[in-house]
């Protein structure tokens, strides 16, 4: 079973109904195309550098230690890395490196 949403768009009845129900209310109207054109967006202003979602796995500990730090608990995760990346820690790498093996008896 899909857990998305799915948007159920109005038969045309219902659209009709709808247009007749916005016509016969005396405190609301259609906007024209003129005023349609004049609203502006609300909300959030678009950030210049917006955040980019990722899917990431950190150990249980770490994340658990962020969390009990309160609301805005991965925005201070975030700074946390970038202090890191501010500081050299990071460093680019030209190739993925293999992981260290270890070896079993």
């Amino acid at each position: 079973m899909s857990n998305t949403r799915k948007l159920l768009l109005p038969t045309p009845e219902e659209d009709a109904a709808i247009a007749r129900g916005i016509a016969s209310d005396p405190d609301t109207y259609e906007l024209n195309t003129a005023e349609f054109k004049r609203l502006r967006q609300v909300g959030r202003p678009r950030l210049a550098h917006p955040k980019v979602a990722v899917t990431i796995r950190y150990d249980r500990d770490v994340i658990e230690a962020f969390k009990r730090s309160g609301p805005g608990w991965q925005t201070r995760m975030n700074a946390a890395l970038r202090h890191a990346l501010e500081a050299g820690c990071l460093r680019d790498r030209q190739a993925p490196q293999e992981p260290p093996h270890t070896k079993t008896a």
